[in-house]
């Protein structure tokens, strides 16, 4: 592989604003890289080349009339954006084929900002039908593969952001998580996501949206292949924008600060429900006991509320969303979708919507009907995060995995639905969380593990990140 496709945007910008590497060499390469793998893996749904060419061009240009100091961070680096998010000029489905032909005008605020900080978009990648299940297919764009195994899932909805970063086509990405939807694509990929501090990124642009309280479980953050990346991107793209009602302004302190000896480590190996496979434990276990041998303060627990995750994290987003997803599926017909009319239609190849979908659409209403239900897990959720924010501490981590398993085959998730219950508990918390790939099991499929911390600390689990690809390894390039 081409050793630009390596290296972190931090670095290829360095290259580039010392004139060690052009812009064009660098978003030609990646161009290359994408022709090659997306025939297989289907990550990349809309290109911008002959833009980013252009882009890359003028970036080259641009160089010879300012100084170094004055560079923006990702100065002529390529990028990918996932397709929920509008970027000008590129579609924005989000999956639906009533949208399959909706351009956006302009930018979403998180992918404005990572713009102006010179980054060049190569496109847009793919994602699940309005960004509501944890496989990236839609009737739009069709499957996105796994680069390590075609035959094997790439999660969602981040997923197309995920494969083409671990297919080594993209540097880093921008994605959005309101279940899992960084996290999983980034753990199945084997690269590095982030799924922000609630509140600290703006949701703004992007389709589907949170509403109300819901907004705060909904993050956006960076995919990346290397960790160093992470905070750099979340500088860029956090704070309020005076459009996402939601958004606080944090002060991000520096990575670089955080000392795994005296860290408080909260390792829980699963939730009592879903069973972990044996190589995620091993390789959750090889964490702690690393941390523990650098001066880090391990202790293992069960938490007995963590095998109530889904039912906190449905109720928790129920009770704060007034639109319902048969609304969101029926858009440009005039009306909501009759979920039983479009089971029945998918049985005949007639459906435009995917089963996952018309699943959720059909029980959807299910939780409303039971209002004292929905509140008992509402304020388990409230009970649990206090809990987890006395036990993690302000200078500590919680380590849990991030699936019960490596990724899954293509439409295991179907007889599983609920197995995203590790990531999607955390959204609920609004806790800060990072995944770190750990290298690939026997099978060749990555490991991996969620490094998560409480409001605010972002640094610590992008720290630790950092720690562990150091000790770990990091991304393995797919070889595709």
């Amino acid at each position: 592989m081409d050793k630009l496709l390596l290296l972190s945007g931090v670095k290829l910008a360095e290259m580039i604003r010392n004139k060690e590497v052009s812009s064009q060499e660098v978003v030609e390469a990646h161009i290359a890289r994408i022709q090659k793998v997306n025939p297989i893996i289907n990550a990349v749904v809309k290109d911008r080349f002959d833009q980013a060419r252009a882009e890359a061009k003028h970036a080259d240009e641009t160089l010879k009339t300012i100084p170094p100091e004055q560079v923006p961070p990702f100065f002529g680096v390529p990028c990918t954006i996932k397709e929920c998010f509008q970027l000008t000029g590129m579609p924005n489905a989000s999956g639906l084929v009533a949208r399959k032909n909706l351009i956006s005008k302009e930018d979403a605020t998180a992918v404005a900002r990572i713009r102006k900080a010179g980054a060049i978009p190569l496109g847009v990648t793919n994602t699940s039908e309005l960004c509501m299940w944890y496989e990236s297919y839609n009737k739009v764009y069709g499957r996105t593969n796994n680069p390590y195994n075609p035959k094997h899932i790439v999660g969602g909805s981040s997923g197309g952001e995920g494969a083409i970063i671990g297919a080594g086509g993209s540097p880093f990405g921008i994605g959005s998580d309101i279940g899992g939807s960084i996290r999983m694509p980034a753990f199945f990929n084997g690269v590095f996501g982030h799924k922000p501090t609630g509140t600290l990124v703006p949701a703004t642009g992007q389709h589907p949206i949170a509403e109300n309280e819901a907004l705060t479980y909904l993050a956006t953050g960076p995919l990346a292949r290397r960790a160093e990346d992470l905070m750099p991107i979340l500088r860029i793209i956090a704070g309020p924008d005076g459009k996402d009602p939601s958004t606080r302004e944090f002060k991000l302190r520096d990575p670089a600060s955080v000392k795994v000896s005296g860290l408080n480590v909260i390792n829980i190996p699963d939730d009592g429900v879903h069973k972990v496979s044996a190589d995620l434990k091993s390789a959750q276990q090889k964490v702690a006991d690393y941390l523990q041998s650098k001066g880090a303060m391990v202790k293992t627990i069960r938490l007995e509320k963590l095998k109530s995750s889904i039912d906190i994290w449905s109720s928790s987003i129920d009770s704060e969303t007034k639109t319902l997803f048969r609304t969101l599926l029926g858009e440009g017909k005039g009306k909501d979708i009759s979920p039983l009319w479009e089971l029945i239609k998918l049985f005949f190849g007639a459906s435009e919507h995917t089963l996952p979908s018309i699943v959720l659409a059909l029980i959807e209403n299910l939780p409303r009907m039971l209002p004292s239900r929905m509140k008992k897990f509402v304020d388990m959720g409230k009970e649990l995060q206090k809990e987890l924010i006395e036990l993690i501490g302000p200078n500590g981590i919680m380590l849990y995995p991030p699936f019960p398993s490596v990724a899954p085959r293509h439409n295991a998730p179907l007889f599983n639905p609920f197995q995203y219950a590790y990531t999607a508990i955390l959204n609920i918390m609004t806790f800060p969380v990072t995944v770190v790939p750990l290298g690939l099991n026997k099978d060749g499929l990555p490991l991996g593990v969620q490094v998560a911390s409480i409001p605010g600390n972002d640094h610590i689990t992008i720290g630790v990140a950092l720690e562990m690809e150091k000790a770990f390894g990091g991304w393995v390039p797919a070889e595709l």
